[in-house]
């Protein structure tokens, strides 16, 4: 709790933000950068995949796609057109996450 000029404990307030925010706020980028990792992970596998494992490879990036769309958005980032041509998410990955 703060109190004039006071704090107490994790609740303190820093700019207005309080201190458990502030954490939950790192825990969220935290989660959206792990979640971009295994975008890029999953999509460099699938540039360097054979044709005879192509199909696996494109649900796994169609999985960890969605999952960082859910993550965005969880972030408050509602459009994804940027992440999209930052990591160059192919047509054949969005159509499976329902985005292309």
């Amino acid at each position: 709790m703060a109190m004039a000029g006071r704090s107490i404990g994790r609740g303190a307030e820093v700019n207005g933000i309080l201190g458990i925010d502030l954490e939950i706020l790192g825990e969220q980028a935290s989660a959206l950068g792990r979640a971009g990792r295994r975008v890029e992970a999953t999509l460099a596998a699938l540039a360097a995949g054979d044709a005879s494992d192509h199909d696996r490879l494109i649900r796994a990036a169609a999985e960890a796609v969605w999952a960082y769309f859910i993550q965005r958005e969880v972030c408050g980032l509602r459009r994804h057109d940027e992440a999209i041509a930052v990591y160059g998410i192919p047509r054949e990955v969005l159509v499976r996450v329902g985005g292309g």
